[in-house]
């Protein structure tokens, strides 16, 4: 495997190659000749036009197969902007890039240097050299958004009156689950929950396709094994399969049952216990998904039903906001003066949340052996002294401040007198769910 820098490249292997950035990001291709410049808007592949030939969006990932590109093509620029329009890439997790062949071999990783205000960023660019084809690794920010990037490409762009500099056509609905199975499960599932919202007081949530199609998916992979889980015999989640069908969470639960016949008995059953009904209070989902599978012999039935709250910049603020207020709160039960938030110490927490859901680990020491301290002083700390808290699985900013309270460890860090700032991390994906950071600095 290649860690490329900014201006490096590597040699690909043949054949079909499969490049990631998770992270409440757009993923986008542009296919180009030599001269760096379409031959059509088809050469074009985002959220709206997710195929072209050789190149194919699904979710955080575009497949390439360089052999069955347009004839002429010669490059394929990788491009990532903010899933939120208008908002500057340096409020976000770094957008790491990985490229891996149809083996799930990973061949290279880029993360560019942290944006600041722009709004998209030219990551990489698969060119040919003779009879092979080579990755070079970019890193160039635009503050015009993803439409400056086709403009400069030679995409014909029509603003959507959103975000400045606008976006190539309207971003359109994602498709929904499709099959008799996906229409079975939604058949009575939405009114029977916004029901039981309306009697707790709290506002109707909507059906959002993605999290049908990730859900439909996830029932069918369960329904198959045989048994309820998390995660699969592959290693995928639940949390994968959301991400992969483009949907970015800041806030995510998942009901996965066996056995109800219908869609409202599947809503009463979650209802029966405190725990399984805190989605049909919280205040905080907005959108909702479900799927339903049979199993083949048995004919029993496996639910998954999503409720999520949808990524914004701001909701992580007030996700952070709340874990600082929190940890002050303890500190000053003790007597111990507040943690104060740093903005170093919030870009390395949250980079490293970011990470531990990007490459699927969950340590203070990171694959290649950075440190909690090594982080912070690239994010341009000057602390004497760092401590880290990291958790994963919480829901919520006070789930996971008891959990590091009811932790000795953990609780020794948050009420070390000398600490004087704070920053925090969060994060969703992978196997937990949810990867949380809490960085201490004095």
């Amino acid at each position: 495997m290649t860690e490329l820098v900014a201006g490096g490249n590597t040699v690909l292997p043949d054949g079909e190659l499969s490049l990631r950035v998770p992270g409440p990001f757009d993923l986008s291709v542009l296919v180009t000749g030599d001269d760096g410049r379409v031959a059509g808007d088809g050469d074009f592949v985002f959220f709206n036009q997710p195929v072209a030939p050789g190149a194919q969006l699904r979710g955080d990932t575009v497949t390439v197969r360089p052999a069955r590109l347009r004839p002429g093509a010669t490059r394929v620029t990788v491009v990532a902007s903010p899933a939120e329009p208008g908002v500057a890439l340096g409020r976000l997790p770094v957008p790491a890039l990985s490229v891996r062949r149809a083996d799930g071999t990973l061949v290279a990783r880029f993360a560019p240097p942290r944006p600041a205000r722009e709004t998209a960023l030219l990551l990489a660019e698969i060119y040919r050299r003779g009879d092979r084809w080579k990755l070079r690794a970019l890193g160039q920010g635009y503050a015009d958004g993803l439409a400056g990037v086709a403009r400069d490409f030679g995409v014909d762009v029509v603003d959507d009156g959103g975000a400045p500099g606008g976006g190539p056509r309207g971003r359109g609905a994602a498709p929904g689950a499709a099959g008799p199975a996906a229409g079975a499960a939604q058949d009575g599932f939405l009114g029977a929950v916004n029901a039981a919202r309306l009697r707790f007081g709290t506002p109707p949530v909507a059906l959002d396709a993605r999290l049908i199609a990730a859900a439909q998916a996830h029932a069918e992979a369960m329904a198959r094994r045989g048994t309820l889980g998390a995660v699969g015999p592959d290693g995928t989640s639940v949390h994968d399969r959301i991400a992969a069908a483009g949907y970015g969470c800041l806030g995510i639960a998942e009901h996965l049952v066996s056995g109800p016949r219908t869609a409202a008995e599947l809503v009463e059953f979650c209802l029966a216990e405190e725990g399984r009904g805190d989605p049909f209070r919280d205040h905080g989902v907005v959108h909702a998904g479900i799927g339903r599978a049979v199993r083949d012999g048995s004919g029993d039935l496996y639910w998954t039903a999503l409720w999520a709250a949808p990524f914004s910049a701001a909701g992580l603020a007030r996700t952070a906001a709340e874990v600082v207020r929190l940890t002050n709160e303890h500190r000053a039960a003790a007597r111990l003066a507040p943690l104060a938030p740093d903005a170093g110490l919030t870009a390395a927490a949250q980079a490293h949340s970011a990470d531990m859901v990007g490459r699927r680990f969950y340590a203070h020491t990171s694959p290649e052996g950075s440190e909690p301290w090594d982080r912070a002083a690239a994010a341009g700390c000057a602390f004497r002294g760092i401590g880290e808290n990291i958790a994963c699985g919480q829901r919520t900013a006070a789930e996971v401040v008891r959990g590091w309270m009811d932790s000795p460890g953990h609780r020794a860090n948050i009420l070390t007198p000398d600490f004087t700032h704070i920053g925090i991390g969060y994060a969703v994906g992978a196997a937990a769910g949810t990867y949380w950071t809490q960085l201490f600095g004095r």
